[in-house]
């Protein structure tokens, strides 16, 4: 008879279950718990990726009592929010991780869009029990009710012993269990100090599911008294719908609540028909298809591409794309396994693909219809980096594109304008361990300094240049003479050229060069910077039959462009972002004194659509001042609040902004 009195869950095929969580939920510590109470006692240290705990999913297999699983123990910082969201889009189940404390409730929102958008299963683990004290489970559950959408259900009640919590009743079943340190519960009298609480909450139980329940509203209506069996069905129905999400208990450092959790999974995580079907994949037929959801390089393990397998099978040396497979791993307690074969369900590390990237449908026919990947997350910080030794400058290319094939959120640009190489990605954080990255596992290293400002120049008003060159060295000398008419064009309308000359003083196979040299001349204008929106004319010029040339008429070019540019009150132009920033409304003053202290207009708030409780705040900012600010942001957001940005319009810098542009 199983634990809790309810029919045994039947055997199911290979299955997949992302465990997510805000950081300090104790998600790792629950991984290893479920591992260790499965028999498959998690191995730390063996990870072929060798990187820091908590940058990336981790993936580890087991089973439990036949039924085969895949867990992947997502990263808990918004840095790292696209690893989990590629996990997301292969499990067939999510667990959220929290602890109790109401207050921290608020930062499970976005992990509850982000699994409503993908239509996923989910279940919620409230952990650290132990660290209730005297609160209660029903604050806890209200103030996680305000961040999800969906209805929670409450599966379990604590049991008490003064202000410690020593077990819980399971609702279902009406059955009471004690926790034992790394055992299973004990099957326990239940107390009668919690009898009161344990048929309000059953009530409510009942009462949630049988909003999606014909049959189970049918006996609500009647007062009949809904069996375990009632309960399971509309509880396993409505789940995996996505109607509801159970919610249960437990200490995973204990091992406390860990089984009654397996229970669960067992029960109700959807298997790979259903999956496939809420995805829209055909598992009909025996042609492989697969997807890439994460790359890692293993240094001389060479190229690792996790993939899910939704139909068919692999075996190893199976040609894919092009590509022979060259190697299949599994990850008992989180070690690397080499297998011959592979099955469809499964969850394996799959070696050497070249060329098939992160979030690639794989199989036999590369025509096959793409599946659905999360895109990449739009940037919110960024670095410039160089090579501490010159010597890794080609060596930093190669290291960079295999960076970006490990991380789908990591941006690099090569701005040939200002100079510099920029990364950009989700914060500070995640930057910095790409940089960690590149020195540990490239041997690359590199400083990190701020990104120079895209500022640029133009003029106010116009002028007419005169500017002769004549040169004699002996035999041919130089000789052109120009002058140019200059003045401001409408802002973003570029550079243009013009000649008005007229009666051959100026050949026509020397103005091809004119134009050339004054548009070059606007490279660097008075202040050191790009120079915009500016319309050259050549209004006049003479010439020498022997000693001009193109050399000559451009270099006289230059000459009228410098002095000209300095004489046509030249200012310099700062780069203007719009930027929308996102919080919850609990923090849209903060948000908006804080693009205020930076120099943004503040254009507006208003709701974030599909966000309750959330608030989008407008505003137009100097990209100088937009630097760091992701940081500050999240620091007073309690790491939730973040923004998009994108480029306006150039601004007449003022004051400080325009002596700060000028210094460099």
């Amino acid at each position: 008879m199983p634990q809790n009195g309810s029919t045994p869950a039947r055997k199911h095929g290979p299955r997949a279950v992302a465990l997510v969580g805000p950081q300090g939920a104790g998600k790792t510590t629950l991984a290893e718990a479920l591992l260790a109470a499965a028999g498959n006692a998690a191995r730390r240290g063996t990870d072929p990726r060798d990187r820091a705990m908590g940058t990336d999913a981790r993936l580890a297999h087991c089973t439990m009592d036949g039924d085969p699983f895949a867990l992947l123990d997502c990263p808990g910082s918004i840095e790292f929010a696209h690893e989990v969201e590629a996990a997301l889009a292969v499990a067939d189940l999510a667990v959220v991780v929290c602890d109790p404390t109401p207050a921290r409730a608020i930062a499970l929102g976005p992990l509850f869009r982000m699994i409503e958008q993908h239509g996923l299963p989910s279940l919620v683990f409230i952990n650290k029990l132990d660290t209730l004290g005297d609160g209660h489970v029903r604050d806890t559950l209200a103030a996680l009710q305000e961040q999800s959408r969906r209805p929670l259900v409450l599966r379990q009640v604590p049991i008490r012993e003064g202000e410690t919590i020593t077990g819980y009743v399971d609702l279902v079943s009406e059955r009471a269990y004690r926790y034992r340190r790394g055992e299973a519960s004990e099957l326990v009298r239940m107390p009668e100090t919690v009898t009161a609480r344990e048929q309000e909450a059953r009530s409510q139980l009942a009462e949630t599911l049988a909003d999606h329940d014909d049959a189970l509203m049918e006996k609500f209506l009647e007062d009949a008294i809904a069996t375990p069996e009632d309960l399971y069905r509309a509880m396993h129905n409505d789940l995996a719908q996505g109607g509801v999400d159970a919610v249960l208990l437990g200490v995973a450092e204990r091992g406390g609540g860990v089984r009654r959790l397996w229970k669960a999974l067992r029960h109700d995580t959807p298997d790979l028909a259903e999956s496939a079907a809420r995805r829209g994949i055909a598992t009909e037929g025996d042609g492989l298809i697969a997807q890439v959801f994460k790359t890692v390089h293993t240094g001389h393990g060479g190229k690792l591409s996790y993939a899910r397998i939704w139909r068919g099978g692999l075996r190893d040396g199976t040609m894919l794309d092009g590509s022979r497979l060259g190697g299949i791993s599994k990850f008992p307690g989180g070690e690397a396994e080499k297998v011959a074969e592979a099955s469809a369900g499964e969850v394996v590390g799959l070696g050497r693909l070249d060329g098939i990237g992160t979030g690639r449908t794989i199989g036999p026919d590369k025509d096959a219809r793409q599946l659905p990947f999360p895109a990449t997350p739009a940037p919110v910080h960024a670095l410039a980096i160089t090579t501490d030794d010159r010597k890794d400058d080609m060596r930093l290319n190669a290291a960079l594109a295999r960076l970006q094939e490990e991380d789908t959120a990591l941006i690099v640009q090569h701005d040939a304008q200002l100079g510099q190489l920029v990364i950009e990605g989700q914060g500070e954080i995640h930057l910095q361990a790409a940089i960690a990255r590149l020195a540990k596992a490239h041997g690359v290293k590199v400083s990190a300094t701020r990104p120079r400002t895209g500022y640029r120049e133009t003029i106010r008003h116009q002028v007419r240049q005169h500017a002769r060159l004549k040169r004699q060295t002996g035999g041919h000398g130089q000789f052109a003479d120009v002058v140019l008419e200059i003045e401001p064009r409408e802002r973003g309308e570029g550079f243009s050229f013009e000649s008005r000359i007229v009666g051959g003083v100026v050949p026509k196979r020397f103005i091809p060069a004119v134009e050339e040299a004054a548009e070059e001349a606007l490279k660097k204008g008075p202040f050191g910077q790009i120079v915009v929106d500016v319309a050259v004319r050549l209004m006049d010029g003479t010439f020498h039959s022997v000693d001009s040339s193109d050399m000559a008429f451009a270099t006289a070019t230059r000459m009228a462009m410098q002095e000209g540019l300095a004489k046509a009150s030249p200012v310099v132009l700062e780069p203007i972002h719009e930027v929308s920033m996102l919080v919850p409304n609990s923090f849209t003053a903060a948000a908006q004194r804080l693009l205020s202290e930076r120099r943004g207009q503040i254009l507006g708030y208003s709701e974030r659509e599909g966000w309750p409780g959330w608030d989008e705040v407008k505003a137009l900012v100097p990209e100088a001042e937009i630097f760091g600010m992701i940081t500050e942001l999240r620091s007073m957001t309690l790491g939730l609040g973040t923004y998009t940005h994108r480029f306006d319009h150039l601004a007449e810098a003022q004051g400080a902004a325009a002596q700060k542009a000028v210094a460099g």
